[in-house]
C-alpha cells in the first residue's frame, strides 16, 4: 500500500462525521441526554453504542431510555418506542423531566449561534414577516436550552452560522452577556424564566449582616 493510499484512507470522512464523533466523546457515564434528530442523534447513539453504554437517551416524543439499533428518521420513528424503557406523553417529558432540571445534557442544532450562546432556528433576515429564509422553528429547543444542565450545540462552522448577533433569538443563551453594568436582575435567562438547573444562573446568596 502506498503512502498516498494510506493518507487518503486515514482522512476518508466528512466534516459532519467528524463533528458527530467529537460530540459523542463529550458524553460519558449514565448521563441523561435530551436528543434532537440529525447530528445530535448520531452523536448520542454513537456514544451509547461505544464508550457510554449506560447513556440514557430521551427524545421529545416521550421515549425514555431508547436503544435503537439504527439511527431514527425522526422523533416519531417507531424504533424509539420499541426499544425504550418507558414511553410517556410529550407534556410529561417537558413538565416532569425537562423543566425541573432532571436532564443532564441537551443536544441542539442551529442555523445561527452567537458568542453568548443564543440560537436561531426561526428566520434568516431582519424582517420576521418577510425573511430571506424561514426555518423550521423552535420545537422544544427553547426549553432544552433553558432547562438542561448543559447544552451541546452541533453546527456546521461558517461565517453564516457563527454570527455577531443572531437574526432571531429562538433559544436564549445568555442574551447580551454580562458586560458592563450587568446585575443578576438584568440576567437575560432570569427575565425569560429560563434559569433551569444551571448553578451559574441562580441568584447569588446574600451575606447576612452581622450584629
Amino acid at each position: 500500500m502506498s503512502a498516498t493510499t494510506t493518507q487518503s484512507s486515514a482522512t476518508d470522512y466528512t466534516s459532519d462525521e467528524m463533528m458527530s464523533i467529537a460530540a459523542a466523546r463529550a458524553l460519558t457515564g449514565n448521563t441523561r441526554c435530551f436528543v434532537g434528530i440529525g447530528l445530535p442523534s448520531t452523536a448520542a447513539n454513537v456514544a451509547r453504542r461505544t464508550h457510554a453504554p449506560d447513556l440514557v437517551l430521551i427524545y421529545e416524543s416521550g421515549t425514555l431510555g431508547s436503544k435503537p439499533d439504527r439511527l431514527p428518521a425522526s422523533i416519531g420513528d417507531g424504533i424509539l418506542a420499541e426499544t425504550a424503557d418507558a414511553v410517556i406523553s410529550v407534556p410529561e417529558v417537558f413538565n416532569y423531566w425537562l423543566q425541573p432540571g432532571r436532564i443532564d445534557v441537551g443536544f441542539l442544532g442551529a442555523a445561527q449561534i452567537d458568542r453568548f450562546g443564543n440560537i436561531n432556528t426561526t428566520v434568516i433576515g431582519d424582517d420576521y414577516a418577510n425573511p430571506k429564509v424561514r426555518l423550521p422553528g423552535a420545537g422544544g429547543a427553547p426549553e432544552i436550552a433553558g432547562s438542561c444542565g448543559e447544552v451541546f450545540v452541533v453546527v456546521r462552522q461558517s461565517k453564516r452560522s457563527f454570527v455577531e448577533k443572531v437574526d432571531f433569538v429562538t433559544s436564549v443563551g445568555h442574551g447580551q452577556g454580562k458586560g458592563d453594568g450587568w446585575t443578576w436582575s438584568r440576567c437575560a435567562r432570569r427575565r425569560v424564566g429560563n434559569c433551569g438547573s444551571r448553578p451559574n444562573c441562580r441568584r447569588p446568596n446574600r451575606r447576612r449582616s452581622r450584629n
